[in-house]
Protein backbone atom coordinates (compact mmCIF):
# COMPACT_ATOMS: atom_id res chain seq x y z
CA UNK A 1 0.00 0.00 0.00
CA UNK A 2 1.19 3.39 -1.07
CA UNK A 3 0.65 6.05 1.41
CA UNK A 4 1.29 4.57 4.70
CA UNK A 5 3.45 5.34 7.16
CA UNK A 6 4.58 3.90 10.83
CA UNK A 7 2.95 6.67 12.96
CA UNK A 8 3.37 5.41 16.51
CA UNK A 9 3.19 2.61 18.84
CA UNK A 10 0.08 2.69 21.26
CA UNK A 11 0.98 1.06 24.62
CA UNK A 12 -1.96 0.03 27.26
CA UNK A 13 -1.05 1.44 30.72
CA UNK A 14 -3.62 0.87 34.14
CA UNK A 15 -2.03 4.31 35.37
CA UNK A 16 -1.15 7.01 32.74
CA UNK A 17 0.46 9.15 35.67
CA UNK A 18 2.81 5.35 36.12
CA UNK A 19 3.62 5.16 32.64
CA UNK A 20 4.45 8.72 31.95
CA UNK A 21 6.81 9.15 35.32
CA UNK A 22 8.38 5.68 33.64
CA UNK A 23 8.63 6.86 30.46
CA UNK A 24 9.55 10.53 31.05
CA UNK A 25 11.65 10.11 34.44
CA UNK A 26 13.87 5.95 33.72
CA UNK A 27 13.80 6.50 29.86
CA UNK A 28 14.15 10.06 29.35
CA UNK A 29 11.35 10.59 26.46
CA UNK A 30 9.89 13.72 26.86
CA UNK A 31 6.11 14.65 26.19
CA UNK A 32 4.76 15.76 22.67
CA UNK A 33 0.92 15.50 23.46
CA UNK A 34 -1.55 14.59 26.44
CA UNK A 35 -5.38 14.45 26.84
CA UNK A 36 -5.84 14.56 30.26
CA UNK A 37 -5.41 10.95 32.26
CA UNK A 38 -6.36 9.19 28.50
CA UNK A 39 -3.35 9.70 26.55
CA UNK A 40 0.18 10.41 26.08
CA UNK A 41 2.14 10.53 23.24
CA UNK A 42 5.82 10.60 23.45
CA UNK A 43 8.76 11.37 21.55
CA UNK A 44 10.80 8.73 20.58
CA UNK A 45 12.92 9.88 18.02
CA UNK A 46 12.06 8.12 14.31
CA UNK A 47 8.84 7.50 16.10
CA UNK A 48 5.97 8.31 18.21
CA UNK A 49 5.28 6.17 21.45
CA UNK A 50 1.85 6.72 22.47
CA UNK A 51 0.48 5.89 26.06
CA UNK A 52 -3.33 5.03 26.23
CA UNK A 53 -5.31 4.34 29.60
CA UNK A 54 -8.04 1.75 29.13
CA UNK A 55 -10.45 3.78 27.65
CA UNK A 56 -8.48 5.36 24.37
CA UNK A 57 -6.58 1.53 24.14
CA UNK A 58 -8.21 0.30 20.45
CA UNK A 59 -8.03 -3.09 21.37
CA UNK A 60 -8.39 -3.45 25.06
CA UNK A 61 -5.04 -4.70 26.95
CA UNK A 62 -3.11 -5.26 23.82
CA UNK A 63 -0.65 -3.34 22.03
CA UNK A 64 -1.26 -1.61 18.99
CA UNK A 65 0.39 -0.45 15.61
CA UNK A 66 -0.75 3.04 14.45
CA UNK A 67 -0.49 3.48 10.20
CA UNK A 68 -0.44 6.66 8.82
CA UNK A 69 -2.52 6.77 5.63
CA UNK A 70 -3.03 9.45 2.80
CA UNK A 71 -6.33 7.42 2.11
CA UNK A 72 -8.23 5.98 4.62
CA UNK A 73 -11.44 4.71 2.37
CA UNK A 74 -8.76 3.36 -0.36
CA UNK A 75 -7.32 1.14 3.07
CA UNK A 76 -10.47 0.21 4.25
CA UNK A 77 -11.38 -1.08 0.84
CA UNK A 78 -8.25 -3.12 0.64
CA UNK A 79 -8.45 -4.40 4.10
CA UNK A 80 -11.62 -5.88 3.60
CA UNK A 81 -11.39 -7.06 0.29
CA UNK A 82 -8.00 -9.28 1.46
CA UNK A 83 -10.75 -11.00 4.77
CA UNK A 84 -8.96 -8.78 7.16
CA UNK A 85 -10.87 -8.31 10.78
CA UNK A 86 -11.76 -4.95 10.92
CA UNK A 87 -12.49 -3.99 15.39
CA UNK A 88 -15.80 -2.14 15.36
CA UNK A 89 -16.60 0.79 13.18
CA UNK A 90 -14.22 3.64 11.77
CA UNK A 91 -13.98 6.30 14.02
CA UNK A 92 -14.26 10.51 13.37
CA UNK A 93 -12.27 12.31 16.29
CA UNK A 94 -11.47 15.87 16.61
CA UNK A 95 -7.61 15.32 14.62
CA UNK A 96 -8.14 12.31 12.49
CA UNK A 97 -10.60 9.37 11.49
CA UNK A 98 -9.12 5.97 12.04
CA UNK A 99 -9.90 2.18 11.30
CA UNK A 100 -8.75 -0.69 13.76
CA UNK A 101 -7.66 -4.18 12.25
CA UNK A 102 -6.18 -7.19 13.05
CA UNK A 103 -3.37 -8.97 10.64
CA UNK A 104 -4.02 -12.94 10.45
CA UNK A 105 -2.19 -13.60 13.74
CA UNK A 106 -4.53 -11.15 15.87
CA UNK A 107 -2.12 -8.31 15.71
CA UNK A 108 -3.80 -4.87 16.06
CA UNK A 109 -3.35 -1.70 14.13
CA UNK A 110 -4.71 1.58 13.56
CA UNK A 111 -4.78 3.08 9.98
CA UNK A 112 -5.40 6.80 10.64
CA UNK A 113 -5.88 9.65 8.22
CA UNK A 114 -5.12 13.35 9.60
CA UNK A 115 -8.22 15.66 9.01
CA UNK A 116 -8.12 18.58 7.22
CA UNK A 117 -6.28 20.94 9.41
CA UNK A 118 -5.21 18.53 12.21
CA UNK A 119 -2.22 18.01 13.74
CA UNK A 120 -2.84 13.90 13.54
Amino acid sequence: MSGVELGHLIVPVADLEAGLAFCEQTLGLPVKFRDGDRYAALDGGRGTLALAAPEEQPVAGAVAIGLKVEDLDAVEKRLREAGATIVGERIVGGHEQRLVFLDPDGNAFVAYQPLAGGAA
